[in-house]
C-alpha cells in the first residue's frame, strides 16, 4: 500500500461512520439532568476512564448515561458492551434504566454479574479447562460434602481442621487466581501443611464430576484468556467497550480478567469509590482502583464530587474522618443542599440504656415530637458494627412493640447458635422437652447418628417417655455402643446436673447459663471452628448470656423470648431497619443511627489486630460509608460501660470520635455521666494529649463534661418545642436526653408482675425496684416488667 493509500485508510478509521454520524444527530435526553463532572464521565467514550464517584454523588446515573451515550451514538452495538456489576440486583437496574432513557434495549448478552458472565464464557470454552460444556456448578454444601471425603481419606481430624476452614482457605485462593500449581511458599502451613494437596485433590475430583464452584468461574477463565492467547484476542475483539461498577470492591481474579480484556483497545471505564472499599475480609483489594492510573496510563479520571444525598455538616463529617487515611486518591464532597443539622453525639451509661434512648428517640421521630416533621418508620436506619449489637436494640423495639427489620440477615433469637443454645437452657428447665432434645443430641457431633436417634425416639415411643428418658432405659439396656453412647451418657448426666442446680438454686441463672454452653461443649466447638462467622457467633452467645442479666430466672427469660417471638407480627408496614455497617453500603435513610462507637467494637479489635494500619484503614472507610447513609439526621453514639465475660468494663470513646470536626458536632451527653474528668472519656481525652491536641479536636473533653440542658442540641430542642408539643412516652422512665434511669414509680405505690401478682415498692435503685409482694414475698425487679396496679384494675389494697 502507497503512503498516499495509508493516509486515506488512517483518515477514514478515524472519522465517523454515516451510521454513527447520522446516529449522533439523535437528541440526548439523558445527558439533560447531569452536572459537569457526570457529563464530562458520560462523554469521554474513548480509552480508559476512572470515575471516581464519592458516596451519593449519582454513579449509577453516570454508568447508565455513558451506556445510553454509546448506543446512541452508534459507537458501540448493544453486543459488544460489557457491562460488569456484583450483584443481579445491580445489573437489572441497570438494564432497566437504559431501556428508560433511550427505549427497550435488546441484545445486551454481556451486561450481568462477574459470575454469569463468566459461566457463559466457560460454557463455551469448558474444554480448555477439562470439562463438558454442561458441568454443574456446586453449592456451598456440595462443595463441603465433597472436601469432608478428601479430609475422612488423608486421615484428618475434621474436629480440629473443619471442612469449612479448608473451604474458605481454597476460596481465599482462587480469590487471588491462583491454581494450585501457583499457590506459594509461604501459603505452604495452611490447613495443617496439607492445604495445598488437598486444594489439588479438591480441583480432579470437580473435573472428575465434570463440575466447578463459583470460585472456579472466574479462575478457569481468566487462566484460559492467560494460557490461549487467540481466545483472549477473540473476547478482546467481542467486548469493543467494558464498564465495570463498583471496582473498589473487586479481587486479585477479578482484576486479572478486567486487564486481560482491556489490555488491547482500552476502552475501559470503571466506577468506585476507594473510601467505600470495606469488603478486605472477602477478598477485596483496594488496591485494585489505587493504582488504576498506573495500570492504564493516560487514564482520565473524573471526580464526582456534587453530593445529593446529605447535607453539608453530614458531608463535612465524614471527609474529615475519612481524611485520617493515607492510601486514598482523595476528593472532597460537596452539596447545595441546606445546613441542616449538625451530626449528634451522645454517650451512654451502658449498652441497655443506648439501645432505651434510641428507641425513644424513634419513637418521638415518628411522632414528630422533635421540632421537625414526623418520620416514618421505613425512614430510620439503626447501623451496627457487629451483629451481636442488635440483641440489645431487639429485646428493647420487641418489648415496646417498635416495629421492626433486620436486613442481610436473621433477627438476633433466631440466629442457629441462639436456637442451639435456647435449646439446652429449655431442657435445663424441663427434661421433658423433646424438640429441645432433639435440636441439640448431636449438636456439638456426638456420633450420634440418624441409626441412633431413631433408637432413642422408639424406645420413648414404647414407654410411653420423653426422650431424654427414652435415651435412659436405651443406655441402661447398653442397646447403643461406642462413641455415641459415651457422649450420650455425658450429655443425660449433664442434662440432670444442670435442672437439679436449678431446683436448689445452686448457682444465679447467669452463671448457670455459662455452665451449661461450657459443660456440653457449646462454647468449646465455636472455639474451635476455624470458619469466617465463629468469632461472630461466640459474640452472639456472650450476648445471650448478658441478655440473661435482666430477669430473674432462667424460666422467665425462656417465657420471655417465647412471648415477644409469638406477639412479633410480620406485617408489611412501616418497620425501622437495623444491618450491619457492611450491610447498609449502598443504601440511605433520612436519619441514621450509629451506635456503639467504642474503641475495640469500632474499630474493631479484631480487625486490627489481624491486618494492623490497613485494617484500621478499612474500619475507618466503615465509619466514612456510615456517616454518608444519613441524608438529614445522623446520630452517634457510644456507651462508658459495657459487660465483657460478666464483669463491667469502662469503654473507650471509638478514636473516630475524635476524628470528627467540631464545629459540625452537637454534643448532647448529660451532666455526670462520666464524673467530670473521670471514667472513658475523660480517660481517652487524657491518654494521650499530643494526639488531641495535633488533631484540633476537644470532643472527647465536650463530651465528658457537656452539660446537656446548656448545649446548643438541647437549647433548639427547647425552642422546637414550643413551637410543636414535644412529650414523652406515657410511661417515660426518663427524660430524652438524660442517661440517668429515672423509675416511673415511687415508694410506696401498689403495683403488679405478671408472675408474683399485687405487691408494695420498697425501695427504688435506678431502674430496679425492691418490692414487697403480698403472695411471692420480697423481690427485686427490673421496672419495665412492672405495670402500676392502678392500670391493671379490681387491684386488691
Amino acid at each position: 500500500m502507497s503512503s498516499f493509500d495509508e493516509s486515506e485508510a488512517f483518515e477514514a478509521a478515524a472519522s465517523p461512520s454515516l451510521s454513527q454520524m447520522a446516529m449522533a444527530a439523535r437528541p440526548t435526553p439523558y445527558m439533560d439532568g447531569l452536572n459537569p463532572a457526570q457529563r464530562a464521565a458520560v462523554e469521554q467514550l474513548g480509552g480508559p476512564v476512572l470515575m471516581l464517584a464519592g458516596a451519593g454523588t449519582g454513579k449509577t446515573k453516570a454508568l447508565t448515561a455513558r451506556i445510553a451515550h454509546l448506543l446512541n451514538t452508534g459507537t458501540a452495538r448493544p453486543h459488544e458492551i460489557l457491562a460488569v456489576t456484583f450483584t443481579n440486583k445491580a445489573a437489572r437496574e441497570m438494564k432497566d434504566r437504559v431501556s428508560h432513557l433511550i427505549g427497550q434495549v435488546e441484545g445486551m448478552p454481556w451486561m450481568g454479574t462477574f459470575h454469569s458472565i463468566c459461566v457463559k464464557i466457560l460454557r463455551r470454552h469448558a474444554e480448555l479447562a477439562g470439562l463438558k460444556s454442561n458441568f454443574t456448578i456446586l453449592d456451598s454444601d456440595d462443595q463441603l460434602r465433597l472436601m469432608k471425603q478428601l479430609i475422612a481419606a488423608a486421615q484428618i481430624d475434621d474436629k480440629r481442621w473443619p471442612a469449612r476452614q479448608l473451604a474458605s482457605i481454597i476460596d481465599g485462593w482462587k480469590n487471588r487466581a491462583w491454581t494450585p500449581g501457583q499457590v506459594p511458599a509461604s501459603e505452604a502451613g495452611a490447613y495443617d501443611h496439607k492445604g495445598v494437596e488437598l486444594y489439588g485433590q479438591y480441583q480432579r475430583r470437580l473435573r472428575e464430576l465434570n463440575a466447578a464452584d463459583f470460585g472456579d468461574l472466574l479462575l478457569h477463565v481468566v487462566t484460559i484468556l492467560q494460557e490461549h492467547s487467540e481466545v483472549l484476542a477473540q473476547y478482546q475483539r467481542f467486548f469493543r467497550y467494558i464498564l465495570v461498577d463498583e471496582y473498589q470492591d473487586t479481587n486479585v481474579a477479578q482484576y486479572l480478567w478486567l486487564r486481560l480484556l482491556a489490555q488491547g483497545h482500552q476502552n475501559i471505564c470503571c466506577v468506585g469509590d476507594d473510601d467505600q472499599s470495606i469488603y478486605g475480609w472477602r477478598g477485596a483489594e483496594v488496591g485494585n482502583i489505587l493504582r488504576f492510573e498506573t495500570d492504564f496510563p493516560g487514564a482520565h479520571v473524573v471526580r464526582l464530587e456534587q453530593n445529593y444525598r446529605s447535607t453539608p455538616h453530614i458531608l463535612a463529617a465524614a471527609s474529615a474522618v475519612i481524611d485520617g487515611n493515607k492510601g486514598r486518591l482523595g476528593k472532597t464532597l460537596w452539596t447545595e443542599k441546606e445546613e441542616g443539622e449538625k451530626l449528634r453525639l451522645i454517650g451512654h451509661w451502658d449498652g441497655e440504656e443506648e439501645a432505651r434512648w434510641i428507641g425513644e428517640e424513634i419513637e418521638a421521630a415518628q411522632r414528630g415530637t422533635r421540632g421537625q416533621a414526623a418520620f416514618d418508620l421505613d425512614r430510620m436506619a439503626i447501623l451496627v458494627r457487629a451483629s451481636h449489637q442488635m440483641r440489645a436494640f431487639e429485646d428493647r423495639f420487641l418489648t415496646i412493640g417498635l416495629p421492626y427489620r433486620v436486613i442481610g440477615g436473621p433477627r438476633f433469637y433466631e440466629r442457629m447458635e441462639i436456637r442451639d443454645a435456647m435449646a439446652y437452657f429449655r431442657l435445663a428447665v424441663s427434661t421433658d422437652d423433646d424438640l429441645a432434645f432433639e435440636r441439640i443430641v448431636n449438636t456439638p457431633k456426638r456420633g450420634l447418628g440418624d441409626k441412633a436417634q431413631q433408637k432413642i425416639q422408639t424406645a420413648a415411643r414404647s414407654n410411653g417417655v420423653s426422650l431424654v428418658e427414652g435415651a435412659r432405659i436405651l443406655l441402661a439396656a447398653k442397646d447403643l455402643g461406642g462413641k455415641g453412647a459415651v457422649e450420650l451418657a455425658r450429655l443425660i448426666d449433664g442434662i440432670d446436673r444442670w435442672h437439679a442446680q436449678i431446683r436448689q438454686q445452686a448457682d444465679t441463672h447467669v452463671e448457670l447459663a455459662e455452665i451449661i454452653l461450657d459443660e456440653s461443649g457449646y462454647t468449646t466447638h465455636w472455639q474451635n471452628d476455624k470458619t469466617p462467622e465463629a468469632p461472630g457467633r461466640l459474640e452472639n452467645l456472650k450476648e445471650l448470656v448478658k441478655a440473661l442479666e435482666g430477669f430473674e430466672n432462667l424460666q422467665g427469660f425462656l417465657e420471655h423470648v417465647s412471648l415477644i417471638m409469638d406477639n412479633e407480627q410480620q406485617s408489611d408496614g412501616a418497620k425501622v431497619s437495623i444491618m450491619t455497617l457492611h450491610a447498609a453500603k449502598g443504601l440511605e435513610f433520612p436519619m441514621v443511627f450509629l451506635p456503639g462507637w467504642e474503641d475495640g467494637l469500632f474499630p474493631s479489635q479484631r480487625s486490627m489486630d489481624e491486618s494492623g494500619l490497613k485494617g484500621l484503614e478499612e474500619e475507618r472507610r466503615l465509619a466514612y460509608v456510615g456517616i454518608t447513609r444519613a441524608e438529614e439526621i445522623c446520630t452517634i453514639s457510644f456507651a462508658a460501660n459495657r459487660r465483657v465475660y460478666g464483669q463491667w468494663q469502662s469503654a473507650l470513646p471509638s478514636r473516630f470520635i475524635d476524628e470528627l470536626p467540631s464545629a459540625h458536632v452537637d454534643v448532647l451527653t448529660p451532666p455526670g455521666l462520666y464524673g467530670g474528668s473521670f471514667g472513658a472519656a475523660g480517660m481517652a481525652s487524657s491518654a494521650n494529649p499530643a494526639v488531641q491536641e495535633a488533631a484540633g479536636s476537644t470532643i472527647f473533653e465536650r463530651a465528658s463534661k457537656a452539660d446537656v440542658y446548656n448545649s446548643p442540641g438541647w437549647r433548639r430542642l427547647q425552642e422546637r418545642s414550643s413551637q410543636r408539643g414535644m412529650r414523652q412516652p406515657a410511661q417515660a422512665s426518663h427524660m430524652t436526653i438524660d442517661m440517668t434511669a429515672v423509675s416511673a414509680f415511687c415508694v410506696g405505690d401498689r403495683v403488679f408482675h405478671q408472675k408474683f401478682g399485687y405487691g408494695e415498692v420498697l425501695t427504688i435503685e435506678g431502674d430496679k425496684l425492691d418490692i414487697e409482694f403480698d403472695k411471692a414475698g420480697s423481690k427485686k425487679v427490673v421496672a419495665q416488667y412492672i405495670q402500676s396496679a392502678d392500670t391493671v384494675g379490681d387491684a386488691p389494697f
